[in-house]
């Protein structure tokens, strides 16, 4: 298959189209997490509690292995929860 061919097969764009799309989703739900654990934070700090919660992060992977039916393996799984975490302690930290 050359590159022309690669390009120009709608089938392939249109997959191409569903991922960008999804890709810009991605981008607008972690946008929205960490305003909202932002919030979070600043009420825990309001009342004099640890911002960060080792149970309810524990908790969270929980309900998420739970919940998750697709392809994404558990280890996989496991590894985006840490990432995304890590992420907003680091977005939130700056």
């Amino acid at each position: 298959m050359t590159p022309e061919t690669t390009t120009s097969d709608a089938a392939l764009q249109h997959l191409r189209d569903q991922v960008s799309e999804t890709d810009r989703a991605i981008v607008d739900l972690v946008n929205r997490r960490l305003d909202l654990v932002r919030r979070i934070w600043r009420r825990k700090e309001e009342l004099g509690l640890e911002v960060v919660d080792p149970q309810r992060e524990a908790r969270l992977l929980e309900e998420l292995e739970q919940a998750s039916s697709g392809a994404l393996s558990g280890n996989g799984l496991r590894e985006l929860h840490a990432y995304l975490l890590a992420l907003t302690k680091r977005e939130l930290d700056r």
